[in-house]
């Protein structure tokens, strides 16, 4: 049995960080899928983690795990495939290490990614986030940190990461103010800061205590400001706000969504996806390309500039075979009891009635259908009355 421990230290001390030059946002969250992946097989096999061994951690236990994301913690399918991305590269890790693994190690490989659904992006309307940035009571230390962090977030479509990670050092307010990101992917980009923004940080740099930390936000222990805590004030302030903006309140939003909701503003400002995704600070203009999806002017302007084929006029006119069906003595086999005068002069008026809808475009094509049901419906009414 070949235990698991050394080879997870290994591969999380020396392997992302020094050989491959991870960033420490990807060496936490390949840690954090390692420790639910460990305790979930803890639990399964009724053994400690640290006494784990790699003989044990085979394809069906991966596939159970990941099972269990989806059905116990609720997590759809992009988080479900980022803990197996972790797994897979964990593996192709200990293929050079443990060689005598490498069927089990090729049969985990072999897992398949699960395919997800690609939905509209999540954003908020003009009103909703103005609601949201004028939540922030401005006449109160927290209010002016809360409100300068949801302008620059929104402002900078920055993501969470990025926002708590700025430090002052990065921020140019004389000038040309403008703000420089440390992103994904170790790239940096340089962002122009709008007057009301640049207003907001100065409000807040006015009343942030002379602490040692650089970071620029910082919460009510004097500590650096975490995702989970600017999370907790973006939803504290949305439900605020949810008494102006009643809409608010049918929406899940996210610091993600203020992301997405800056995205969407410059490409209807600029209709330019270059520089949507240099705002960003995307990678690929190709992973802009789902803001196109959501924002309805750029269709607007096809349905516009599109001359749509004109439909032939005409009009319906009915059929010898319907009138005569329609003066049949007998229909759909139902025959005429005792009542026949009555029932007789029942059926001509609702007759008369059809076929003088059809000749006045009162009755489409789809609706003979409904009119032979009534008849129907009528014929077998009759003994009833």
């Amino acid at each position: 049995m070949t235990p698991i421990a050394p080879h997870i230290t290994a591969y999380l001390k020396e392997r992302l960080p020094v050989e491959r030059g991870a960033s420490d946002h990807t060496c936490a969250s390949y840690a954090y899928a390692f420790k639910l992946f460990f305790d979930y097989a803890s639990k399964r096999l009724k053994v400690p983690p640290s006494a784990l061994c790699l003989e044990q951690l085979d394809a069906p236990l991966v596939i159970g795990f990941l099972n269990h994301l989806e059905t116990e913690r609720g997590n759809g399918p992009g988080s479900r495939n980022s803990r197996l991305t972790a797994i897979k590269s964990f593996m192709h890790f200990l293929e050079y290490r443990v060689p005598a693994a490498l069927d089990q190690i090729r049969r985990i490989l072999a897992i398949p990614a699960k395919k997800a659904d690609t939905r509209l992006v999540r954003h908020l309307t003009v009103e909703e986030i103005k609601a949201v940035l004028d939540a922030p009571q401005p006449t109160t230390r927290d209010g002016v940190r809360d409100r300068a962090m949801l302008y620059l977030c929104f402002a900078g479509g920055l993501r969470v990461s990025e926002l708590v990670g700025l430090r002052i050092d990065q921020l140019t307010l004389h000038g040309h103010a403008n703000l420089v990101v440390h992103g994904k992917g170790r790239k940096e980009r340089c962002l122009p800061l709008w007057k009301e923004t640049v207003t907001a940080l100065k409000a807040w740099l006015a009343v942030r205590d002379a602490v040692s930390v650089p970071e620029l936000f910082l919460n009510a222990r004097g500590q650096p400001m975490t995702r989970y805590g600017f999370e907790y004030i973006l939803d504290k302030h949305v439900h605020a706000a949810t008494e102006r903006c009643p809409s608010l309140a049918k929406k899940r939003i996210s610091p993600h969504v203020l992301r997405h909701t800056c995205a969407l503003t410059v490409l209807q400002a600029t209709n330019d996806l270059r520089k949507v995704s240099l705002w960003l600070g995307h990678s690929s203009v190709q992973t802009t390309e789902i803001y196109t999806r959501a924002d309805p002017s750029v269709k607007l302007e096809v349905l516009e500039s599109v001359v749509a084929p004109k439909l032939r006029s005409g009009r319906f006119k009915a059929t010898d075979e319907l009138i005569a069906s329609l003066q049949a003595a007998t229909l759909c086999g139902v025959k005429r009891g005792r009542n026949n005068l009555v029932s007789g002069a029942r059926e001509s008026g609702l007759r008369i009635f059809i076929e003088s809808a059809f000749n006045h475009k009162m009755l489409y094509p789809t609706n003979v259908h409904l009119a032979t049901s009534l008849l129907v419906v009528f014929a077998r009414l009759q003994p009833h009355f």
